[in-house]
């Protein structure tokens, strides 16, 4: 940040800095009614963040209880090729409640939406679909549903970063 721009912020006032917190949901909206009910929709949104946390440490449990009852079941100690692909969906489940927790920060704390986040957040989940898919039950349209989501979410991801490689320049 230039000299220029971190004068012009320490001079803002306090109230334009809170409308730029989130610009969908400002909590100085000049009507009094839609200011509530954006009070309203950031506290839900606050009690969303708290259930995710809930959500993830709940998951962890899951996680520590599928590993234990793994290496507990006989043979005593040892994962088949079944059960490391099932620990490895807890894991990622896991992993994407923390992005969308992240999504959720990120929503409140700025006044960008953060797509690519999102779009890798989806991306997430769909690996996690293929890495638990079982192929013995799967219809072929079912195989290329999964193949053109993560086609089209993968290529969506590499223009969201090339696009935000360019935008590094213009700072």
């Amino acid at each position: 940040m230039s000299d220029k721009e971190l004068e012009a912020a320490a001079v803002q006032p306090e109230v334009e800095k809170k409308h730029e917190l989130h610009q969908e949901l400002p909590a100085d909206f000049p009507d009094p009614l839609f200011r509530g009910l954006h009070l309203i929709i950031r506290f839900a949104i606050r009690v969303l963040a708290v259930l995710m946390v809930a959500v993830i440490l709940w998951g962890v449990g899951d996680v520590i209880y599928i590993i234990y009852d793994r290496l507990a079941t006989p043979p005593f100690l040892l994962l088949d090729i079944n059960d490391i692909f099932y620990t490895f969906g807890a894991f990622m489940a896991v992993l994407i409640a923390v992005e969308i927790f992240i999504n959720i920060r990120l929503y409140l704390g700025t006044n960008v939406f953060p797509v690519q986040l999102v779009v890798a957040t989806a991306l997430m989940a769909i690996a996690r679909k293929v890495i638990v898919l079982d192929f013995d039950t799967l219809t072929p349209m079912y195989l290329i549903g999964i193949a053109a989501t993560t086609l089209a979410l993968g290529i969506t991801y590499w223009l969201l970063r090339q696009g935000n490689q360019y935008h590094e320049w213009d700072d």
